[in-house]
């Protein structure tokens, strides 16, 4: 498929009638504490709570009908687990969803209550792949790739598309990176829809493969993914990497404590919940705050989907 701003505009039509388009809110305080204008795309109040239900029914609107009656299958730590059970109910079919033993109980009793069936695995890419593998074998039915996935990418730029037509002169705007779908797709957005708008990647130095990938050129992987933002555990592909070379202008990491007070800054200062994962991209642009200074800065906070019972503010 040849990538162009029409493809992007006919997902945009595609998904509207499904999707909440999320506010954009802005905050006098951060904006003093970080020296630049913010302004928040706020993804936690998505349906089924972030981004990722735009990839999942993008990916999905373009199975045939068949494919679609015979379900899908997707490995994911929770949020598009969530998403494509949700889809999947929202178009009358099945999500078998593959998750980690170590899936936050939050994400996974919001994947019941959509009506995916979860089957547990141990938390690596190899235990995901294998239990992915034999449900297919089993069901026949569709694997869709949490990320890795151009019409996950497509969905997921949608956001950034919003963000845009609603703050058109963004000097940059700013992701978390996980599996790269959004990224991918917000870089593809501020490249036909920015008027020179940087796209930059926030990342845990606990799962920091896509900025080591960025400067060797080549698909790295994580050496530890011991970190809070459990949705930025897995690592970029072959679809996604190439997008974030070309489209991506860095990547900045950041520690655990900052990904903390990063995120108690905006419960406290802005009364919304947001996930660890969603709040790296904050906690990047304060790190290093005088890259953007007096620059109009959008930040994709990209979900809301905490385990209230293991809050790591205290």
């Amino acid at each position: 498929m040849e990538l162009n701003k029409d493809i992007l505009l006919e997902v945009k039509e595609r998904l509207k009638k499904y999707i909440h388009n999320t506010p954009v809110l802005t905050s006098q305080l951060l904006n003093d504490l970080t020296g630049c204008q913010l302004y928040f795309k706020c993804e936690n109040f998505q349906k089924m709570g972030a981004f990722k239900i735009r990839g999942a029914l993008n990916a999905m609107l373009n199975l045939t009908k068949e494919e679609l009656q015979r379900g899908v299958v997707t490995h994911s730590s929770g949020n598009f687990a969530q998403a494509l059970s949700l889809s999947t109910k929202l178009l009358c079919t099945k999500a078998y969803i593959v998750m980690p033993s170590t899936s936050p109980e939050v994400k996974r009793k919001a994947v019941i209550g959509y009506g995916g069936e979860i089957t547990l695995c141990d938390p690596n890419l190899k235990s995901r792949e294998q239990a992915s593998n034999k449900i297919i074998e089993e069901k026949g039915c569709v694997f869709i790739h949490s990320s890795n996935n151009l019409n996950v990418i497509l969905g997921q730029a949608t956001a950034a598309m919003e963000l845009l037509e609603e703050q058109s002169d963004l000097d940059f705007v700013l992701t978390p990176v996980g599996g790269g779908g959004l990224i991918a797709g917000t870089s593809l957005a501020a490249n036909y829809f920015g008027r020179n708008c940087k796209t930059v990647g926030g990342e845990p130095f606990e799962a920091d493969d896509a900025c080591r990938s960025l400067k060797s050129g080549k698909i790295e992987h994580n050496k530890t993914t011991n970190t809070i933002a459990d949705g930025l555990k897995t690592e970029l592909g072959d679809i996604t990497f190439p997008i974030i070379q070309k489209y991506v202008d860095h990547i900045i990491r950041v520690e655990e404590i900052e990904i903390i007070e990063s995120m108690k800054l905006i419960w406290e200062r802005m009364k919304i919940i947001v996930e660890p994962s969603g709040v790296v991209p904050f906690a990047a642009l304060i790190k290093e705050k005088e890259k953007f200074k007096n620059k109009k800065v959008g930040i994709i906070l990209s979900g809301g989907n905490v385990d209230l019972k293991n809050l790591p503010f205290f």
